[in-house]
């Protein structure tokens, strides 16, 4: 093993430096590079040639240019190569890319590998769902959920919005009277479900935010919590478990259930802020359309860098563009104009570099790629203006009669467009 430091960025690339014209693809259908907990990597491969001489005789001098150019990201002779069963060749391919013809690159985590896939078909109703993301908070999602549920309402939908923000909840106490609150939350459900008793909480797990006669549809929320959030820290620590069914599918299930039960025609999402496998869940794997919240800041625009990198180095970026609309927040009123432009810019350049096709002059085709002007691209901005109601902290439950809508104009307008467009089959929210 060599001392030579090599870091972790640079592991992938002699990775594959080592697979160029190596032998081993050669003599292997399926060759896995395994890349573990500690970061050092693995050759993989089906223990049906465990006693294949052929590739026996090949292996030393593969493994010796790992360990040569992978420094302590490699293995020892001993260490750094695996036969396994069928079983465990199945579960490596299923979080595998591949990095060479056959060959595939699998990383072990603790956490991250939730961006990694992108689900297109979990269970779901006729309910049209949205996702209110963003890299880091404070930037109103909480206050927009609100506005949009009640502006459908007003519209005659049947509205659900869904705190998963659990680490932080507030949207629910902020559009429930404490006297309406329901008597469990998100978090009761996915506690007595490990014990197979979910379905006893369905029933009041939802209350209404305002008075039916105030509008023509419905708005139904469904907390984090119940009125009595009881033992919420240790409830919570077991929200994210996976049990046989990994805790992905366990919340598509829980979304399912509760669609299936109201009936829903849109459904919001307010999904917890960052980085992390929880935030995934909500952006990647509930077949939502999502809306990314954003402030025109470098911290805004390298966290979001950093995610969308992730999506084209996966081969995902055609599998999650379509469903993105990124979103102005706290927009300037004076100055908005040049605000935007410098917004919109910043923005064309995340969605050029990461997930747009490379379009190839006089190359006919059909691409995803769109001109920085394009009013119908995904990179372009629906703004959300700042109002002094926004900072003063008005009430949720308040919204109908404060100057707080008039902020999300451009927003509502893309919704009233999304219901109108609804079972057209387009994505986007403004398609």
């Amino acid at each position: 093993m060599s001392d030579r430091f090599v870091p972790f960025d640079a592991v992938l690339d002699g990775v594959r430096q080592v697979l160029t014209d190596s032998p081993l693809v050669a003599r292997v259908d399926r060759v896995y590079l395994v890349r573990d907990l500690l970061g050092k990597v693995r050759v993989t491969v089906s223990e049906a040639y465990e006693d294949d001489e052929a590739l026996r005789s090949v292996m030393p001098g593969i493994v010796a240019n790992l360990q040569r150019v992978l420094g302590r990201h490699g293995y020892g002779t001993e260490d750094a190569v695996l036969f396994v069963d069928s079983f465990m060749l199945e579960v490596l391919d299923e979080g595998s890319r591949e990095i060479h013809p056959g060959a595939y690159w699998v990383d072990r985590q603790v956490t991250g590998s939730g961006w990694a896939t992108v689900h297109e078909s979990l269970p779901g109703g006729q309910a049209k769902r949205y996702t209110l993301y963003s890299v880091k908070g404070g930037v109103g999602r909480s206050t927009t959920a609100a506005v949009l549920a009640l502006h459908l309402a007003e519209k005659g939908e049947q509205v659900m919005v869904v705190d998963l923000d659990l680490e932080s909840p507030g949207l629910s106490a902020g559009l429930l009277d404490s006297r309406v609150q329901p008597r469990f939350g998100i978090t009761d459900w996915f506690v007595e479900d490990l014990v197979g008793m979910g379905d006893h909480v369905i029933e009041d797990m939802t209350a209404r935010a305002w008075e039916e006669e105030d509008y023509d549809g419905d708005v139904r929320i469904v907390p984090a919590h119940g009125a009595d959030p009881g033992e919420y820290l240790t409830k919570l620590g077991r929200v994210y478990l996976d049990t046989d069914i990994p805790w992905t599918e366990r919340l598509g299930r829980l979304l399912f259930r509760l669609e299936e039960r109201y009936s829903p025609s849109v459904v919001l999402l307010e999904s917890r802020s960052g980085l992390h496998d929880i935030a995934a869940a909500t952006v990647t794997d509930l077949d939502a359309e999502v809306l990314l919240f954003a402030v025109d800041s470098d911290s805004h625009w390298t966290d979001y860098g950093i995610l969308f990198r992730h999506w084209q180095d996966h081969g995902l970026a055609g599998k999650i563009r379509e469903r993105l609309s990124i979103i102005s927040a706290l927009t300037p009123e004076k100055g908005s104009e040049r605000y935007l432009r410098g917004f919109q810019e910043r923005s064309w350049n995340l969605f050029r570099d990461h997930l747009y096709d490379e379009v190839i002059p006089d190359h006919s085709g059909d691409h995803f790629s769109f001109d920085r002007d394009h009013e119908d691209a995904p990179h372009i901005p629906i703004p959300i203006y700042w109002t002094l109601g926004l900072a003063a902290g008005a009430s949720l439950r308040d919204l109908a009669g404060s100057g707080v809508p008039f902020a999300y104009l451009d927003l509502v307008s893309c919704m009233d467009s999304l219901v109108e467009d609804r079972g057209s089959g387009q994505s986007g929210a403004r398609s």
